[in-house]
Protein backbone atom coordinates (compact mmCIF):
# COMPACT_ATOMS: atom_id res chain seq x y z
CA UNK A 1 0.00 0.00 0.00
CA UNK A 2 1.44 3.42 -0.73
CA UNK A 3 1.30 5.87 1.60
CA UNK A 4 1.17 9.48 0.61
CA UNK A 5 4.39 11.39 1.07
CA UNK A 6 2.60 14.28 3.17
CA UNK A 7 1.06 11.54 5.69
CA UNK A 8 4.60 9.98 6.22
CA UNK A 9 5.50 13.66 6.88
CA UNK A 10 3.16 14.10 9.81
CA UNK A 11 3.18 10.50 11.10
CA UNK A 12 7.38 11.54 11.15
CA UNK A 13 6.64 15.06 12.86
CA UNK A 14 4.26 13.66 15.58
CA UNK A 15 6.87 10.73 16.51
CA UNK A 16 9.62 13.15 16.86
CA UNK A 17 7.45 15.70 19.03
CA UNK A 18 5.88 12.49 21.01
CA UNK A 19 9.66 11.28 21.59
CA UNK A 20 10.93 14.64 22.65
CA UNK A 21 8.53 15.49 25.00
CA UNK A 22 9.66 12.43 26.51
CA UNK A 23 12.86 12.95 26.94
CA UNK A 24 11.91 16.20 28.25
CA UNK A 25 9.88 14.68 31.02
CA UNK A 26 12.64 11.88 31.53
CA UNK A 27 15.31 15.35 31.69
CA UNK A 28 13.28 17.12 34.37
CA UNK A 29 12.74 14.03 36.74
CA UNK A 30 16.40 13.40 36.45
CA UNK A 31 17.10 17.29 37.45
CA UNK A 32 14.41 17.12 40.23
CA UNK A 33 15.47 16.86 43.41
CA UNK A 34 14.89 13.61 45.07
CA UNK A 35 11.91 12.69 47.59
CA UNK A 36 13.03 13.86 51.38
CA UNK A 37 13.72 10.37 53.33
CA UNK A 38 13.86 9.76 57.05
CA UNK A 39 11.47 11.06 60.10
CA UNK A 40 12.31 14.52 59.55
CA UNK A 41 11.35 16.73 56.50
CA UNK A 42 11.68 20.75 55.94
CA UNK A 43 8.24 22.80 56.21
CA UNK A 44 7.04 25.19 54.15
CA UNK A 45 8.19 29.12 55.15
CA UNK A 46 5.15 30.51 57.32
CA UNK A 47 5.55 33.53 55.30
CA UNK A 48 6.52 34.22 51.77
CA UNK A 49 10.13 34.98 50.57
CA UNK A 50 9.83 38.59 50.06
CA UNK A 51 7.33 39.10 53.41
CA UNK A 52 10.27 40.19 55.40
CA UNK A 53 11.42 43.29 52.85
CA UNK A 54 12.88 45.61 53.05
CA UNK A 55 14.38 44.53 56.31
CA UNK A 56 15.33 40.73 55.54
CA UNK A 57 15.90 40.14 51.71
CA UNK A 58 13.73 37.70 49.67
CA UNK A 59 16.70 36.27 48.03
CA UNK A 60 18.80 35.46 51.42
CA UNK A 61 15.22 33.41 52.77
CA UNK A 62 14.89 31.49 49.59
CA UNK A 63 18.74 30.48 50.08
CA UNK A 64 18.57 30.19 53.71
CA UNK A 65 15.69 27.85 54.01
CA UNK A 66 15.58 26.04 50.70
CA UNK A 67 19.69 25.32 50.75
CA UNK A 68 20.97 25.68 54.29
CA UNK A 69 17.87 24.57 56.32
CA UNK A 70 17.24 21.86 53.52
CA UNK A 71 20.77 20.61 54.13
CA UNK A 72 20.67 20.31 58.13
CA UNK A 73 17.35 17.70 57.25
CA UNK A 74 19.11 15.99 54.80
CA UNK A 75 21.93 15.08 56.62
CA UNK A 76 20.15 14.55 59.97
CA UNK A 77 18.25 12.01 58.02
CA UNK A 78 20.92 10.63 56.75
CA UNK A 79 22.96 10.44 60.33
CA UNK A 80 19.60 8.76 62.26
CA UNK A 81 19.31 6.43 59.25
CA UNK A 82 18.56 2.65 60.38
CA UNK A 83 17.81 3.53 64.23
CA UNK A 84 13.96 2.71 65.53
CA UNK A 85 12.54 5.15 68.02
CA UNK A 86 13.47 8.57 66.88
CA UNK A 87 11.07 11.04 68.01
CA UNK A 88 11.01 14.96 67.51
CA UNK A 89 14.14 16.73 67.06
CA UNK A 90 13.25 19.13 70.29
CA UNK A 91 14.01 15.52 72.37
CA UNK A 92 16.87 14.24 70.22
CA UNK A 93 19.08 17.17 70.64
CA UNK A 94 18.08 17.51 74.43
CA UNK A 95 19.18 14.09 74.96
CA UNK A 96 22.47 13.83 72.46
CA UNK A 97 24.13 11.51 74.95
CA UNK A 98 21.63 8.81 74.18
CA UNK A 99 22.29 8.81 70.52
CA UNK A 100 24.66 6.58 69.22
CA UNK A 101 28.08 7.71 69.44
CA UNK A 102 29.00 7.59 65.85
CA UNK A 103 26.07 9.73 65.54
CA UNK A 104 26.31 12.26 67.92
CA UNK A 105 27.84 14.70 66.58
CA UNK A 106 25.75 14.94 63.52
CA UNK A 107 23.09 15.34 65.37
CA UNK A 108 24.45 17.88 67.19
CA UNK A 109 25.20 19.53 63.87
CA UNK A 110 22.45 18.59 61.71
CA UNK A 111 19.30 17.80 64.57
CA UNK A 112 20.39 21.68 66.49
CA UNK A 113 20.75 23.65 62.50
CA UNK A 114 17.23 22.02 62.07
CA UNK A 115 16.05 23.22 65.48
CA UNK A 116 17.18 26.30 65.40
CA UNK A 117 15.97 27.29 62.25
CA UNK A 118 12.79 25.97 62.48
CA UNK A 119 12.22 28.03 65.55
CA UNK A 120 14.22 30.92 64.04
CA UNK A 121 11.18 31.11 61.22
CA UNK A 122 8.14 30.65 63.26
CA UNK A 123 9.96 34.26 65.39
CA UNK A 124 9.67 36.40 62.24
CA UNK A 125 6.62 37.78 60.61
CA UNK A 126 5.22 40.98 58.08
CA UNK A 127 6.45 43.92 59.35
CA UNK A 128 3.57 46.26 60.39
CA UNK A 129 1.50 43.30 61.13
CA UNK A 130 0.27 43.11 65.04
CA UNK A 131 2.73 42.13 67.52
CA UNK A 132 5.27 42.42 65.05
CA UNK A 133 8.18 44.65 65.49
CA UNK A 134 8.39 47.69 68.03
CA UNK A 135 8.46 47.02 71.43
CA UNK A 136 7.13 43.58 73.27
CA UNK A 137 3.75 43.73 74.98
CA UNK A 138 1.88 40.78 77.06
CA UNK A 139 3.58 38.65 79.55
CA UNK A 140 6.94 39.07 77.41
CA UNK A 141 7.09 42.51 77.16
CA UNK A 142 6.56 42.76 81.66
CA UNK A 143 8.92 39.40 81.63
CA UNK A 144 11.71 41.72 79.67
CA UNK A 145 11.28 44.59 81.87
CA UNK A 146 11.37 42.70 85.29
CA UNK A 147 14.46 40.48 84.27
CA UNK A 148 16.63 43.17 82.77
CA UNK A 149 15.34 46.59 83.45
CA UNK A 150 13.42 47.99 80.53
CA UNK A 151 13.40 46.72 77.08
CA UNK A 152 15.77 48.84 75.59
CA UNK A 153 17.96 47.30 78.12
CA UNK A 154 17.16 43.98 76.82
CA UNK A 155 17.67 45.04 73.10
CA UNK A 156 21.06 46.25 73.78
CA UNK A 157 22.30 43.19 75.84
CA UNK A 158 20.54 40.73 73.27
CA UNK A 159 22.58 42.94 70.70
CA UNK A 160 25.59 42.65 71.90
CA UNK A 161 25.17 38.93 72.74
CA UNK A 162 25.07 38.69 68.80
CA UNK A 163 27.66 41.13 68.29
CA UNK A 164 30.13 38.91 70.29
CA UNK A 165 29.95 35.84 68.99
CA UNK A 166 32.67 35.36 67.22
CA UNK A 167 32.05 33.39 63.59
CA UNK A 168 29.02 31.40 63.13
CA UNK A 169 26.39 31.00 65.80
CA UNK A 170 23.10 32.03 67.94
CA UNK A 171 21.68 34.96 70.48
CA UNK A 172 19.52 33.60 72.49
CA UNK A 173 16.84 34.61 74.97
CA UNK A 174 15.95 31.51 77.31
CA UNK A 175 13.51 30.75 79.60
CA UNK A 176 14.42 29.04 83.18
CA UNK A 177 11.58 27.22 85.32
CA UNK A 178 11.78 29.64 87.43
CA UNK A 179 9.80 32.42 85.47
CA UNK A 180 12.91 34.43 85.31
CA UNK A 181 15.02 35.33 81.27
CA UNK A 182 18.74 35.27 80.44
CA UNK A 183 20.67 36.06 77.68
CA UNK A 184 23.17 33.96 76.26
CA UNK A 185 25.21 33.16 72.96
CA UNK A 186 26.34 29.46 71.47
CA UNK A 187 28.52 28.84 68.46
CA UNK A 188 27.85 27.03 65.44
CA UNK A 189 24.08 25.08 65.66
CA UNK A 190 24.54 24.40 69.30
CA UNK A 191 21.61 25.93 71.42
CA UNK A 192 19.91 26.20 75.08
CA UNK A 193 18.36 22.75 75.17
CA UNK A 194 22.03 20.94 74.69
CA UNK A 195 22.80 19.30 78.29
CA UNK A 196 26.40 18.23 78.41
CA UNK A 197 27.47 20.40 75.44
CA UNK A 198 26.11 23.96 76.92
CA UNK A 199 26.89 25.43 79.78
CA UNK A 200 24.71 24.64 82.69
CA UNK A 201 24.17 28.01 83.25
CA UNK A 202 22.99 28.80 79.66
CA UNK A 203 20.53 25.54 79.85
CA UNK A 204 16.69 26.64 79.27
CA UNK A 205 14.09 27.39 77.16
CA UNK A 206 14.88 29.04 74.29
CA UNK A 207 12.11 31.48 73.08
CA UNK A 208 13.92 34.07 70.81
CA UNK A 209 16.79 33.42 68.74
CA UNK A 210 18.74 35.27 66.27
CA UNK A 211 21.27 33.78 63.78
CA UNK A 212 24.63 35.28 62.75
CA UNK A 213 25.95 33.33 60.56
CA UNK A 214 27.23 35.00 57.49
CA UNK A 215 24.58 33.54 55.53
CA UNK A 216 21.98 34.87 57.01
CA UNK A 217 22.42 38.42 56.01
CA UNK A 218 25.64 38.46 54.15
CA UNK A 219 24.14 39.34 50.41
CA UNK A 220 21.56 42.12 52.32
CA UNK A 221 24.07 43.70 54.83
CA UNK A 222 27.82 42.01 53.89
CA UNK A 223 30.00 42.36 56.65
CA UNK A 224 27.79 44.73 58.47
CA UNK A 225 26.02 42.29 61.19
CA UNK A 226 24.69 45.35 63.56
CA UNK A 227 23.09 46.40 60.61
CA UNK A 228 21.73 43.30 60.51
CA UNK A 229 20.67 43.49 63.78
CA UNK A 230 19.20 46.42 64.03
CA UNK A 231 17.03 45.72 60.62
CA UNK A 232 15.73 42.18 62.67
CA UNK A 233 13.75 44.05 65.18
CA UNK A 234 11.35 45.11 62.73
CA UNK A 235 10.15 41.13 61.96
CA UNK A 236 10.53 39.52 65.04
CA UNK A 237 7.13 37.71 66.07
CA UNK A 238 6.65 39.00 69.95
CA UNK A 239 3.06 37.17 69.79
CA UNK A 240 4.65 33.98 68.93
CA UNK A 241 7.82 35.09 71.69
CA UNK A 242 4.86 35.31 74.41
CA UNK A 243 3.33 31.82 73.32
CA UNK A 244 6.44 30.23 73.92
CA UNK A 245 6.96 32.08 77.42
CA UNK A 246 3.67 30.38 78.41
CA UNK A 247 4.49 26.91 77.28
CA UNK A 248 7.76 27.72 78.81
CA UNK A 249 7.00 28.97 82.35
CA UNK A 250 3.55 26.79 83.40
Amino acid sequence: MNIPSSALSRRSFLLTTAGAAAGAVVAHAADAPPAPTGPFKLDPLPFAFDALEPHIDAKTMEIHHGKHHQAYVTKLNEAVAGQAGIGDVKTLISEISKAPEKAQMAVRNHGGGHFNHTLFWSLMAKPGAAGVGGAAGGKIGAALEKSFGSFKAFQEKFADAGMKRFGSGWAWLVAKPDGSLAISSTANQDNPLMKGIVADADLGSPILGLDVWEHAYYLKFQSKRADYITAWWNVVNWSHVDELLGAAVK
